[in-house]
């Protein structure tokens, strides 16, 4: 389930996120040109020729690293469906941008426009199909002598749908935990992504507005993949989060399961079977759900850890559903192999 734009908004007003999202996903080379240690947000509050003030989504600037003091500016549309005519919103929001530098008397006497570095961040559902430029929305043959003229204006898109699983895996950064937390769709994946995005942020101290947004991104996925309240009431980082996530995946097991035995006992009245038989079908339901439980464990393990230790195949196949719910949550919170299975030597 994509975020919301305030949610997004709030993630990458941290600096952390605009630098992963520019060296994980942008062309080779233009993190290496630029000095994030400087970047800075840029009050961006553009007024058009009537007085109607536009704001862009999100604007920064980052000196190079070249003795000249060139700025870049990162301009970031959070786009959740298709916009066909975007090259031409970016072209506004660069002229508006640059003639307010203009108008704040920003730049030295003499002196030139700042580069910009347009950015599209999709996280909509449909494959996006808009030009990247605005070659392809003028209507002008491509050998027309009046094509000097005409503005040149180009994006660079980041369709969060279309990245690769194992591309994003192999990026060790929130933006990549982000964009696999917005887009997974297996409730079993959720608890692993998670501890990843907790341990980031129990080696990165601070960000306390991070956490708090990303416990929000977390809750939202929980709601788009086992369903939930519309809204938290209180807003949780996501340590938080984390603590209430296992609980709400069994619940939703749980009433899986239910939902299975109801079905079953209907269509075992249906068919008139006997009642032997009937909970034979609930007892086989029970036996899929924890088969599922102990696959779930296993893959987690394997994904944060590797392959399982000696032992552990053994005691995850002799264990209950309650048993396997408990090693779940020690896994959750784990940080090392034994603290899953802290009866083995490991």
């Amino acid at each position: 389930m994509p975020a919301p734009d305030s949610l997004y908004h709030r993630l990458f007003s941290d600096p952390v996120m605009i630098e992963q999202l520019v060296r994980g996903f942008l062309p080779a080379g233009i993190a290496d040109m630029l000095d994030f240690s400087r970047l800075e947000r840029v009050n961006a509050k553009f007024h058009a020729a009537r007085g109607d003030r536009r704001e862009g989504d999100m604007v920064w600037r980052v000196p190079t690293l070249s003795g000249e003091m060139v700025h870049i500016y990162l301009m970031l549309e959070f786009q959740g469906t298709p916009e066909r005519f975007m090259p031409v919103r970016v072209q506004v929001y660069a002229g508006l941008l640059w003639q307010q530098l203009v108008a704040e008397a920003a730049l030295a006497q003499g002196g030139r426009l700042p580069p910009l570095l347009p950015i599209v961040l999709y996280c909509g559902e449909a494959r996006w199909t808009g030009p990247a430029d605005t070659t392809e929305l003028i209507a002008l043959p491509k050998d027309s002598p009046l094509w000097p003229w005409q503005p040149q204006v180009r994006y660079h898109l980041i369709d969060e749908n279309r990245l690769r699983a194992e591309d994003l895996a192999r990026h060790d950064s929130l933006v990549a935990l982000l964009f696999r937390i917005e887009t997974c769709d297996r409730p079993d994946d959720l608890p692993g992504l998670v501890s990843q995005a907790v341990a980031w942020f129990a080696g990165h101290p601070g960000h306390a507005t991070l956490r708090l947004a990303f416990g929000e991104v977390v809750e939202n996925a929980v709601r788009g993949l086992v369903g939930g309240p519309e809204a938290a009431t209180v807003s949780m980082d996501i340590e938080e989060v984390q603590g209430m996530l296992a609980d709400r995946i069994r619940k939703w097991e749980q009433e899986l399961l239910a939902k299975g035995v109801a079905e079953g006992r209907a269509e075992g009245k249906a068919e008139g079977i006997t009642e032997g038989v009937a909970k034979g079908i609930i007892q086989g339901k029970a036996e899929g759900m924890a088969a599922g439980r102990a696959a779930m464990l296993r893959r987690q393990f394997t994904r944060r850890f590797g392959a399982l230790p000696g032992g552990a195949e053994r005691l995850i196949e002799s264990a209950t559903a309650e048993q396997l719910d408990a090693l779940m949550d020690r896994l959750i919170d784990a940080r090392t192999p034994g603290d899953v299975f802290p009866d083995l030597r490991i």
